[in-house]
């Protein structure tokens, strides 16, 4: 069972980034989040799958997009005048990497109360119980706080590494 990260205790406050992806809320730490960029030209790396399918320049450096809505199972969807990406700083394999993720719309950043969070459901959820750290509520709706590092690790499928994400920067 994911719990949220081993330093946070119940009684932390923290930060979080809410965001749309679909019809579905999520919501990350906001110290991993390093931009939110309105929509890039991207340039599709050939015979990467549709998780991280894309590159774009950030500041000089080409980083990978991922769309995490093919890791929760939720489709591709056309972007709209709302859409973003957001650049996130995650260590993976040990190495800080930038990766810039795909959301549907932006909204805020928020205090989440980490005694008001849940584990993931073991039954019932129509997405891997590892891919969700835990689950909060805001204004009464659910919030999900996904465990990237899981999603990485798996490239947004089961049985897949993170070294494909490193070898596309």
């Amino acid at each position: 069972m994911n719990q949220p990260d081993a330093n946070l205790n119940a009684e932390d406050l923290v930060e979080v980034l809410t965001f749309d992806l679909r019809r579905e809320t999520f919501a990350l730490e906001a110290g991993l989040v390093r931009e939110i960029l309105d929509l890039t030209a991207e340039t599709e790396v050939p015979g990467a799958g549709a998780f991280v399918g894309a590159v774009i320049n950030f500041r000089g450096k080409v980083i990978p997009v991922a769309d995490l809505s093919f890791a929760f199972g939720l489709g591709q969807r056309e972007a709209t005048r709302d859409s973003r990406i957001v650049v996130v700083e995650l260590d993976l394999d040990g190495d800080p990497t930038l990766i810039g993720l795909r959301a549907d719309k932006v909204h805020e950043v928020a205090t989440l109360s980490m005694a008001a969070t849940e584990a993931a459901p073991r039954v019932g959820m129509r997405w891997r119980q590892d891919y969700v750290r835990c689950v909060g509520r805001r204004g009464g709706e659910p919030l999900i706080i996904p465990d990237l590092a899981c999603i990485f690790a798996h490239r947004g499928e089961p049985g897949a590494s993170a070294a494909h994400i490193h070898s596309l920067h």
